[in-house]
């Protein structure tokens, strides 16, 4: 494998002087083309800020985040935005589904937002609906969703771009435990088929334990 992204002495904290909260205190990580990582840790220990980081909806106070060697955050805003719709998937905790549209609809999203018509991409949507078990349920909105439904829907939608590397974060923090099981089998299934390097922020050690490493984050640092 050859190293994907790289995190290099990664600063990140909110406010100043007294009011200032360090949430990321030096953080180095090498993520590998094809690896699958969980970042563990209790709540408030900075996974999340460091997995937005990493995928560059948020910008770090100092220290480097490279993508195949380049540095992104470099990047002014609109290439950097063109950067991460192309090569970056993400799968949150809450689906953040567009309620007035179906699940077909939901997945076109991005690639019509980015000024491809319907035509040419309602195949490829299809596709991946039925390839996260939601073949009979493309018409469908979300409101008629179940929550395991509703975050199949968005997986679809984050690979509908066929990006390289597919960010999650708590995708199974609102589901219960069958569902996660089936969540957990999905992601494992679509990192196996295709593979996609996949990082998860997770308090499920199930989850955790299916994944190649295991990072925890503890007070803004890697602790192993």
């Amino acid at each position: 494998m050859s190293s994907l992204l790289e995190v290099k002495n990664l600063y990140k904290s909110y406010g100043e002087a007294a009011a200032k909260v360090e949430v990321l205190k030096g953080i180095d990580l090498c993520v590998e083309s094809g690896d699958t990582i969980a970042l563990v840790g209790p709540s408030g220990a900075g996974k999340s800020t460091l997995l937005h980081i990493m995928g560059t909806i948020d910008r770090p106070t100092s220290g480097e985040v490279l993508f195949d060697g380049e540095p992104v955050f470099a990047l002014a805003d609109q290439p950097l935005a063109s950067f991460r719709n192309r090569s970056i998937g993400f799968v949150f905790q809450f689906h953040h589904l567009l309620p007035e549209f179906t699940a077909l609809e939901n997945v076109m999203m991005p690639l019509l937002i980015g000024g491809e018509k319907r035509s040419k991409v309602e195949g490829r949507a299809r596709e991946l609906l039925h390839d996260v078990g939601l073949a009979h349920r493309v018409t469908h909105r979300p409101g008629e969703l179940s929550g395991g439904e509703q975050q199949r829907v968005a997986i679809a939608r984050a690979l509908v771009r066929q990006p390289r590397l597919l960010l999650a974060d708590e995708p199974t923090g609102n589901l219960d435990m069958k569902t996660s099981h089936e969540v957990h089998e999905l992601l494992y299934s679509i990192q196996r088929s295709t593979g996609i390097t996949l990082v998860i922020v997770t308090h499920n050690e199930q989850l955790a334990a299916g994944m190649n490493r295991t990072i925890r984050v503890v007070d803004g640092r890697i602790v192993e």
